[in-house]
Order: C-alpha cells, then structure tokens, then sequence
C-alpha cells in the first residue's frame, strides 16, 4: 500500500437471473493511508567487541525499524571535525588506523 492509495473506493455486482440484468453498485468507502514516522534507528557494529586493531577491518549498519517513504542515510565521523564518510545504510573501513 501507498500514500498515493488513499482515496473513496467502491464496487459493482451484477446478477444475471433471466431479468433484464443490471449493475448494482456498493455505498463507497474512504480509505486514507497515513505514513509511519520514521522510528528504531540502530546503529550495528563489526566486529561485535567495538574495538579494532590498527589494519581491522570495521562494518557499521544502520538500521530502521519502522518508517515510510525512501530512506536516506547518513555517516560522519567527529573525530577531528565533522567528515561525511557516506551515505548508504552501511559504512565500510578497510585497514583502520
């Protein structure tokens, strides 16, 4: 389902009993599709210890649990200032150090 999908819907039956056949149509109904606020962001690390080693090799992945529309993400590092490191749901460091 999609936020486009809201709107007043209804149906048409038709009996064919040997009188003159006719289109019967139901009372409508509005359906409105609400979007979910974006929610349960987590943040995995890998290795599981969340500490490397000079040349490790370092997995972070962002994680939604609930939300709609498309997502976008984000990586910076504030280590020495504010660096973007990326934008895809996850992040990926060869040979830290």
């Amino acid at each position: 389902l999609q936020l486009n999908h809201s709107g007043h819907y209804h149906c048409q039956g038709l009996v064919n009993s040997g009188v003159p056949a006719a289109w019967q149509e139901s009372v409508p109904v509005t359906v409105t599709v609400h979007g979910v606020p974006l929610s349960g962001v987590s943040l995995w690390v890998q290795p599981i210890r969340r500490q490397v080693t000079l040349g490790d090799h370092l997995v972070l992945r962002c994680v939604v649990a609930t939300g709609t529309g498309p997502l976008s993400f984000t990586w910076l590092w504030t280590g020495s200032g504010r660096e973007l490191l990326g934008t895809g749901p996850h992040l990926e460091l060869q040979h830290v150090g």
